[in-house]
């Protein structure tokens, strides 16, 4: 799957949020929808890296103590 089209999925995604608001206005869109896809794009890292954490920090962009932050936020440290 290329950037392009994970970019549309969210779209899509997106816009099934916005119809089954049904003409309600939404409230903090940016923080829940970087908190979901955060989760998966955690697990499926951390998954593919092995559980290395350094790996997973590196191939992220991240420092690896906000990685571990990260990952005690979603519960996702065994």
């Amino acid at each position: 799957m290329s950037k392009k089209q994970i970019e549309e999925v969210v779209r899509s995604s997106l816009e099934v949020y916005f119809r089954d608001l049904r003409g309600a206005e939404p409230d903090g869109m940016y923080d829940m929808v970087v908190r979901i896809a955060e989760r998966p794009l955690l697990e499926v890292v951390m998954q593919h890296a092995d559980q290395n954490q350094s790996r997973a920090a590196m191939w992220l962009g991240l420092n690896r103590n906000t990685l571990r932050k990260k990952l005690l936020e979603h519960k996702l440290l065994k």
